[in-house]
């Protein structure tokens, strides 16, 4: 491993507000799975699940795990909720957090249309929920740690840094 934190969780559990935060404390850089895929293919992550599908979305992300785990050290890594779905080398990349929150926090941080808009597989509240009990295993399976993310973010960047 090189140093690295891998936050792993649903959409909306705070991967990428506690990754940042978490990067500064901890002084390492922060990379964005989704925003290094959209930097690579040119596209909106929406815009490869309309024209490209989920499919292909999924073969990028299977291709950016592999760079971070050549390429990638010092960083706080955010993942896309269906990350660790497809990837099964998140823990070869660094040490894998699982940012857990109930469905609740997940529909209330997603109470915001433009919030939902930004994320293809976030427009009906019973898939939605349906994709949340069956990613939630997969996650536990994937962490090397679990954090509670339903609170604030002080109290989440104090779990993770008391380790």
């Amino acid at each position: 491993m090189r140093n690295n934190i891998v936050l792993i969780g649903f959409m909306a559990s705070g991967k990428t507000l506690i990754g940042r935060a978490l990067a500064r404390t901890t002084k390492r850089f922060f990379l964005d799975c989704d925003a290094l895929i959209e930097g690579y293919t040119g596209y909106q992550v929406a815009e490869i699940f309309e024209y490209q599908k989920e499919a292909r979305f999924r073969e990028l992300e299977r291709l950016t795990a592999h760079w971070l785990e050549r390429s990638v050290g010092n960083a706080v890594i955010a993942t896309g909720g269906g990350m660790p779905t497809t990837c099964d080398n998140l823990r070869r990349i660094g040490e894998t957090l699982y940012l857990e929150c109930t469905f609740e926090t997940v529909a209330n941080r997603l109470k915001n249309a433009i919030e939902r808009e930004k994320r293809p597989l976030a427009q009906s509240l019973e898939i939605l929920q349906k994709r949340f009990l069956e990613r939630e295993p997969i996650y536990k399976n994937a962490a090397d740690r679990i954090i509670d993310a339903n609170g604030s973010i002080e109290y989440i960047l104090g779990d993770i840094i008391a380790g």
